[in-house]
């Protein structure tokens, strides 16, 4: 078995049950693009060692690995959920509020119920759904780990098919965070729906007055 899968999954089996779910969240410092939470739910007695090989926190895996673990996840795991926070709404909420809500209810609607829930590194108050928080969970444990992967690689098509919408901003490049080219972009052709006008930004100065 795949040495970092191997120390993701003893994590979760010295919980001691069979159904153990993650949390994680994607796109949380970016300018522009939603905020994707996914919460995926692992069946400790069927997990697929092979096709998981190479799970690992989403920033540490390449794009084509990402994008095969992403479908093997949601080929193999018990449940798999998604919620999809757009911009605007993130600008009337406020980004924490969000990304607590988001997280909150990705794990509620995983169906069949884990046994246990786990987060990386937030608790959730709104929570209905009993949850520990992991700090560094998407390194530590393999439902945190796949859950960072379903987000990441959903937000990352999503932002590559809006660049087909908005061709000048480099979606296809940078995904929506602040980068030179992405706010040199915004400074030339100003801010897109995506764009999360609530965010203190040096690319919105002079724009959104």
């Amino acid at each position: 078995m795949d040495a970092r899968l191997r120390r993701l999954l003893r994590h979760d089996r010295k919980l001691g049950v069979r159904r153990v779910a993650g949390a994680d969240e994607a796109g949380r410092g970016c300018l522009a693009g939603p905020l994707v939470a996914a919460a995926v739910c692992l069946d400790m007695e069927r997990v697929d060692t092979k096709r998981l090989a190479g799970l690992d926190d989403s920033k540490k895996v390449p794009p084509p690995l990402r994008d095969e673990l992403a479908a093997a996840i949601c080929a193999t795991a018990a449940a798999v959920s998604v919620i999809i926070v757009p911009a605007d709404q993130i600008d009337r909420r406020g980004l924490h509020r969000s990304n607590l809500h988001a997280l909150a209810r990705a794990l509620e609607t995983l169906e069949p119920v884990p046994e246990v829930a786990l987060t990386d590194g937030f608790s959730l108050p709104v929570c209905g759904l009993e949850h520990q928080r992991v700090i560094g969970g998407d390194r530590t444990s393999a439902a945190v780990a796949a859950a960072s992967i379903i987000a990441k690689t959903t937000r990352d098509r999503f932002m590559h098919d809006q660049a087909q919408s908005y061709p000048d901003y480099g979606f296809e490049h940078h995904v929506g965070y602040i980068t030179p080219d992405h706010s040199d972009a915004v400074r030339r052709l100003g801010v897109t729906p995506l764009h999360r006008r609530s965010f203190q930004a040096m690319a919105y100065v002079g724009l959104l007055d």
